[in-house]
């Protein structure tokens, strides 16, 4: 087959419409419900801040729920692509109409393609969501709930031996930071060479000015290394220095990788490799995360139509609760794998991609067994 023939053949027919529709319209119908009870109970767990700190209904709806939507959507698409193939799927076989599909001749792989045309169509959404409004839409709500339910913000009193690299060849080392008044104590800075100490910078405090957004170094000690055997030395009490290190890399909010953009996520990642810092992997598991999920609507959806295309005896009953706790032990799956990355058992990218490749065999193998 030519180009030409393929695409024609891929053009969808009246069957294709028909099926697309089916699981379409089940998608949306069982998440707009799903996220409506949702929606009302979470009201009712935050309605007494709402009323207490006066809260506008214009920022309840625009500010929050708005938001929050997409971020539920896209939590539990795997869910729900799995429970809507094997609902209406199993509908279908209920019905005899597989059966009537499979004896006029079309293929148990052609009756596949309009499912996975609409898994397409999902993916396409969820991707879309991960990279471009998610992360927007965190950045609003999660304000929104720091600012009227409870603090988010989740900073320390204190922190303790904090190392940096701001730039290459240049360290810092701080024993203790304090977010009450932004100070650090027992700053150091170190300055390589050719893996060679030039410059070696102490203070005993570090404080935040924000007039100049820079560090304030109080009792500070500066030693040059030379490269014969003279130091230069000096001190003084207090020093002002602007570094590529700002109070906001202290602050960082919880789920703070959640609201970056893709670009602003990996400009986030290349910093903290370059600086050498430790608490990265948050940032490593929400970029691979944001392109893993979306493609495990295939691999659901493959399984679903496997699982369900056969006519039981009973209904659906057996069907839907076989597919609710197999799209469940996907998704807790997914999140144990987030484990091997803190762990540090295995790359990322290769934790983050594991519950899809070892979900995609399954789908090979009852997808070879559905036909029979």
């Amino acid at each position: 087959m030519n180009v030409k023939e393929i695409i024609k053949d891929w053009i969808p027919k009246k069957l294709d419409w028909y099926i697309i529709r089916r699981f379409i319209s089940t998608f949306f119908v069982a998440l707009f419900l799903i996220i409506l009870i949702v929606i009302i109970f979470d009201i009712s767990e935050k309605i007494d801040d709402f009323v207490s700190k006066e809260v506008p209904l214009k920022e309840i709806v625009v500010d929050y729920y708005i938001n929050f939507i997409p971020y539920f959507m896209n939590m539990f698409a795997p869910l729900f692509v799995f429970i809507t193939v094997i609902f209406f799927t199993s509908r279908l076989a209920a019905n005899s109409e597989i059966i009537a599909i499979l004896s006029c001749g079309v293929s148990f792989q052609r009756f596949l393609r309009p499912y996975i045309i609409s898994a397409a169509l999902i993916a396409l959404v969820s991707l879309s969501l991960n990279l471009w409004v998610i992360p927007h839409a965190n950045r609003t709500r999660m304000q929104f709930e720091t600012n009227y339910v409870r603090d988010y913000s989740g900073r320390k009193a204190s922190r303790h031996n904090l190392h940096y690299q701001i730039s290459p060849g240049e360290f810092v080392f701080i024993e203790s930071y304090s977010d009450w008044n932004n100070t650090g104590y027992r700053f150091t800075l170190e300055k390589i060479e050719d893996n060679r100490i030039v410059s070696k910078l102490t203070a005993e405090q570090a404080v935040w000015d924000s007039t100049f957004c820079g560090w304030r170094l109080k009792k500070y000690f500066i030693r040059e290394y030379g490269a014969g055997l003279e130091d230069k030395v000096r001190n003084g009490m207090q020093l002002d220095t602007v570094l590529n290190l700002t109070v906001a890399d202290f602050e960082k909010t919880r789920d703070y990788e959640t609201q970056l953009s893709q670009k602003e996520l990996n400009e986030y990642i290349n910093t903290k490799v370059m600086r050498g810092d430790a608490d990265i992997k948050h940032a490593l598991i929400e970029k691979h995360m944001r392109v893993a999920m979306p493609f495990s609507a295939f691999i659901l959806t493959i399984i679903g139509v496997a699982l369900s295309s056969r006519k039981r005896r009973g209904g659906i009953g057996w069907n839907l609760a076989l597919g609710i706790a197999l799209s469940f032990s996907y998704i807790l799956f997914q999140k144990f794998s987030e484990m091997f990355v803190f762990t540090d058992t295995m790359p990322a990218w290769i934790a983050l991609w594991l519950p899809n490749i070892i979900y995609a065999v399954i789908a090979a193998v009852l997808y070879r067994m559905a036909p029979k």
